[in-house]
C-alpha cells in the first residue's frame, strides 16, 4: 500500500496511481480536465466549522488533528474512508488538496489513519 499526500494544483503523474481530491470546496481557477481526478471525496473534507476555527494556524494544529480524526469517526465520514483504503490496497492512491501547506493540511491526517487501518 502506497498513500502519497500531494497539492491538486500540481500536474499529474504516473506515480499518483488513483488521485483523489479531499476537500469539501473546488479548488479555485483549476478545471476538471486539468485537475485529471478519479475521484472527489468531499465526505471527509473537514467540517465548515472545524476547518474556520483551525484557519490553517500551526498553533493549532494538534488540537486540529484530534477534532479532525473525532469527525472521522462519523459513518458517513468513516464510510467514505473505508473507500480510501480499499483503493489503497489495490494501488497507489494519492490525496490531493488546495492547501497551500500540505503538512499543515487535512491530507496527511487521512494519509496516516488509512495507514493505521491497514
Amino acid at each position: 500500500m502506497t498513500i502519497k499526500v500531494g497539492r491538486v494544483y500540481d500536474p499529474p503523474s504516473p506515480e499518483d496511481g488513483r488521485r483523489i481530491l479531499v476537500d469539501r470546496l473546488w479548488p479555485r481557477g483549476l478545471s476538471k480536465e486539468h485537475a485529471a481526478l478519479d475521484d472527489w471525496c468531499k465526505a471527509v473534507a473537514p467540517s465548515d466549522e472545524l476547518r474556520r476555527w483551525y484557519d490553517h494556524d500551526p498553533d493549532r494544529f494538534d488540537e486540529f488533528a484530534a477534532r479532525y480524526r473525532e469527525e472521522m469517526e462519523d459513518p458517513e465520514r468513516a464510510a467514505a474512508l473505508e473507500a480510501i483504503v480499499t483503493a489503497s490496497r489495490v494501488g497507489t492512491v494519492s490525496l490531493l488538496t488546495a492547501t497551500k501547506e500540505l503538512s499543515l493540511s487535512h491530507a496527511p491526517i487521512i494519509a496516516a489513519i488509512v495507514e493505521e487501518d491497514d
